[in-house]
């Protein structure tokens, strides 16, 4: 889990250098959405390719989105969101949607959230080099794991990404 987090955070550092942004701080709507989605189709992004378009957003913004009409309307999208937990990636308008606790700025007036294609960022994981160690210490009696690894993420096409100030103040 360590290593997913930190492949998380170079991710997200990867992320918060988005030169485009859809500009000053505001709540997440459909409105919102349909800018970004307008936004990546003029910079010549492929937005037709769904499989491969991300919203990677705060806990806020859904909170935000459970309360928009077409998002948890069984008339706009095949997975019951509000029904429980899934383990699919909800998908709507558009975007694959997750939503990540460790954005830069969580919890405030401006936090960063993105929109993207998956073909923007780079993200590599050494698995040749993967060091893990498990056991157990019989003389002081207690178990333990470790592991190393070697990851790079880079952003591959500014025009892909898109920043979205979303302000989380008032949920």
């Amino acid at each position: 889990m360590v290593l997913n987090r930190r492949l998380d955070q170079d991710i997200i550092d990867v992320l918060d250098t988005a030169t485009n942004n859809l500009g000053a701080a505001d709540t997440i709507s459909l409105n919102t959405v349909a800018r970004a989605l307008t936004t990546l189709g003029e910079n010549e992004v492929p937005v037709d390719e769904e499989d491969n378009l991300f919203a990677v957003c705060s806990p806020a913004v859904r909170g935000y989105l459970m309360q928009i009409t077409e998002f948890s309307s069984v008339d706009y999208v095949d997975m019951k969101f509000l029904n429980g937990a899934s383990k699919r990636v909800m998908r709507w308008a558009g975007f694959n949607w997750i939503f990540h606790p460790n954005l830069t700025g969580v919890g405030t007036s401006s936090e960063k959230c993105y929109f993207y294609h998956k073909n923007s960022i780079g993200s590599a994981f050494d698995m040749e080099n993967l060091k893990v160690a498990i056991g157990y210490d019989d003389e002081d009696d207690y178990s333990y794991a470790r592991a190393s690894s070697f990851t790079g993420t880079v952003m591959l096409q500014q025009p892909g990404v898109v920043q979205f100030l979303h302000d989380a103040s008032a949920i």
